[in-house]
């Protein structure tokens, strides 16, 4: 992932000096812990119904219709939870097919360096989460993320240009013109779910 380090520290430090991080020692109140519960729950449920929108259109379509469900489906699920919840939850990459879309913050990008260096350490992405208190010129609210690992079959469209099958390639370059999101392998952190809860002060 290349990240301008320079301006993520910058960022960084703006943002950790005014954020109560209860990911470590801090035991959250009985409030946090059930939006932290809920951000689980409803990031579970996401992937679910993301995930099985894939598999349908994978079996029906092949690899070049499903396609559709990341540029079409994904984000339509986000935000038809977002208006549910009067949450923004949205998917985050460690590449990006679409810039418009997908583009982590300084925020998003040190907990997903964060995801890395877990996972190097034995943590499995499958059970790998984050959450803060973070105070912001907009308010103060709940940020978590999931952890979205990269799977065997996800080679089909994320793995290198050899394991990417020549029409789903022409496809993806049609659809996807400034796509980043290649060249993963199995066990690679290929993004995560991430949820920003208003807080009333």
């Amino acid at each position: 992932m290349k990240i301008n380090v320079r301006g993520l520290l910058a960022v960084t430090a703006l943002i950790t000096a005014s954020t109560f991080t209860l990911a470590g020692n801090l035991a959250p109140d009985a409030d946090i812990q059930a939006r932290i519960d809920e951000a689980n729950t409803t990031a579970a449920a996401f992937l679910k119904q993301l995930g099985g929108t894939m598999k349908h259109e994978m079996q029906s379509g092949g690899p070049v219709a499903a396609m559709s469900v990341c540029r079409d489906a994904a984000p339509k699920i986000a935000n038809d939870i977002s208006l549910k919840k009067g949450w923004k939850v949205t998917r985050v990459g460690t590449r990006v097919r679409n810039p418009m879309l997908g583009m982590p913050d300084a925020w998003e990008q040190r907990v997903l360096q964060s995801f890395e260096k877990r996972a190097a350490q034995g943590e499995k992405y499958s059970g790998m989460t984050h959450y803060e208190v973070v105070e912001e010129p907009a308010g103060k609210s709940l940020r978590y993320m999931k952890a979205i690992g990269t799977a065997p079959q996800c080679m089909v469209c994320h793995g290198s240009t050899a394991q990417i099958a020549q029409p789903v390639r022409e496809r993806l370059n049609v659809m996807y013109p400034h796509d980043k999101a290649v060249g993963y392998k199995p066990g690679d952190l290929r993004g995560a779910v991430s949820i920003k809860q208003p807080l009333e002060d």
